[in-house]
């Protein structure tokens, strides 16, 4: 599992998100997801969202993900 690999899995689950994603050493991960389906959702959801497209990849090839998840409106700001 790879930065790449990671952000092709987000983007293809979460509607029109651009994922973009970096790592040292591919287990530990930082990634800043914007998407406009974020909207009204809180944190955790969000968050919830993107462990969603993940799957299992969480628990085995993922050691540890640093979110930050955003509206392309909080983004602009």
């Amino acid at each position: 599992m790879n930065s790449d690999d990671i952000k092709i899995l987000i983007e293809t689950s979460i509607k029109d998100a651009v994922a973009i994603v970096s790592s040292d050493d591919n287990v530990h991960f930082e990634a800043v997801v914007i998407s406009p389906a974020f909207r009204e959702k809180s944190l955790i959801q969000r968050h919830q969202m993107v462990y969603g497209s993940l799957g299992g990849k969480m628990q085995s090839e993922i050691h540890a993900l640093s979110l930050t998840t955003l509206t392309p409106k909080e983004n602009l700001a």
